[in-house]
């Protein structure tokens, strides 16, 4: 990319070896490390829990602990890189999360599995936290928009991708076969992360402790967090779909594992799809109005869920289907949003977004693991409740004219 080409990319930042594009394909890849270490063992859960000898909601620790400590990772490590550099803290989140996944491939017990994913989640969230700031630091305006759909666009392949993998692998390999794959996954990003350039110019001169105290002044920021609250609380019906969705199609519906991988795929095909979807409709509505819309979909999701998801397989999905697109049409536009309120400590505000976007990804896997007597209608409660407050609040908040556009 020519920068003559590209106004709103900021000057000082090209890179030697991956190239721009290269750099917004390693971003994208970075981003889907999420998805990739929770969905590509998702169709093996039901059979860990008769491997481990353990109840699902232990082995669902697994999940619901992976979720915690990424947060905890993206918190003490995102903020580093404003002092130290995107680079260095890339790199050891890398190293960390590729060792974990070999450990969890050797594991031998359910207490190790769910040890070794904490380390694994710690390593995710400073990779994740960094891929965001990158972002931050390279691009501004409507191209960092656009860069951000794309980003999440290509990330969310990983949803669609990652249970056929896993599914496929179960069928030759045992269960450890899935972690296996994600250390070679780490390994790949890692040889990237040697290759990639700085790309931050103007460095945090301050101790850690200062570095970690830029979290509260993030914090502080009302608009920011107002924001924050707004799209990170849709994250926990998703979640919960997503923890719930190998049960359900397998223990409920009793399709085979194999089958359910199908189905999960086709609903996360509409992750990559919202997006996109957003890019063409930011072309001629206002970014606002798509929001609004998207947001009153989100509920309609819910509702069907509650309806009829219950009568077959296919009308679960179907029902289902809407809420993911919604979802990722809002995710390039509040991302955007919310990087905008911020103009410096970009590294503290990327953890921050990352940290909530998975708290409230947690609650939803820790709500929809209670024992329900009909989780399918709880999920589809869930997503019309959070939709729906998520809807009040940018109604009101989008109308305040210290919103920054």
């Amino acid at each position: 990319m020519d920068a003559k080409n590209h106004p709103a990319e900021k000057a000082g930042v090209r890179q030697k070896y991956l190239g721009d594009r290269g750099l917004v394909a390693f971003m994208a890849y970075l981003s889907a490390f999420i998805p990739l270490s929770t969905d590509i063992y998702l169709p093996a859960l039901p059979s860990l829990a008769d491997i481990f000898q353990a109840e699902p909601a232990v082995v669902n620790l697994t999940l619901i602990f992976f979720f915690l400590f990424y947060i905890v990772g993206a918190l003490f490590l995102g903020p580093l890189s404003d002092k130290y550099g995107r680079k260095p803290i890339l790199l050891i989140g890398l190293l960390l999360y590729t060792i974990s996944s070999v450990l969890c491939a050797l594991a031998g017990e359910i207490v190790e599995l769910i040890l070794y994913r904490i380390f694994q989640a710690i390593g995710t969230g400073a990779v994740t936290a960094v891929a965001m700031a990158v972002i931050k630091d390279v691009y501004e305006g409507r191209k960092r928009e656009l860069v951000l759909a794309w980003v999440q666009s290509t990330s969310m392949a990983a949803p669609v991708v990652a249970p056929l993998i896993g599914a496929f692998i179960l069928r030759f390999f045992p269960w450890s076969g899935a972690f296996w794959a994600l250390s070679v996954f780490g390994l790949l990003a890692t040889l990237a992360g040697i290759l990639m350039e700085e790309t931050i110019t103007a460095r945090s001169s301050g101790s850690i402790l200062h570095s970690m105290k830029q979290l509260a002044v993030v914090a502080k920021n009302p608009t920011f967090s107002s924001l924050l609250v707004t799209f990170s609380v849709l994250m926990l019906p998703s979640m919960a779909f997503v923890s719930a969705s190998s049960y359900i199609y397998i223990n409920w519906f009793g399709r085979s594992e194999q089958v359910y991988s199908y189905y999960f795929s086709l609903n996360s095909l509409f992750c990559i799809l919202g997006p996109m979807l957003y890019m063409k409709l930011s072309g001629h509505f206002q970014r606002n109005r798509i929001i609004t819309v998207s947001l009153i979909t989100y509920i309609a999701s819910g509702i069907l869920i509650c309806l009829f998801g219950r009568l077959q397989p296919w009308i679960f999905a179907i029902s289902a289907i809407p809420a993911p697109l919604a979802l990722g049409v809002t995710r390039p536009p509040s991302a955007n949003l919310m990087l905008e309120q911020q103009q410096e400590n970009i590294g503290a505000a990327s953890s921050l977004i990352n940290c909530a976007v998975n708290l409230s990804g947690c609650v939803g896997i820790v709500l929809i693991s209670l024992n329900w007597s009909d989780r399918i209608f709880v999920l589809g409660l869930l997503h019309s409740v959070t939709a729906l407050f998520s809807l009040a609040v940018w109604t009101v908040l989008s109308r305040k004219p210290f919103l920054r556009q």
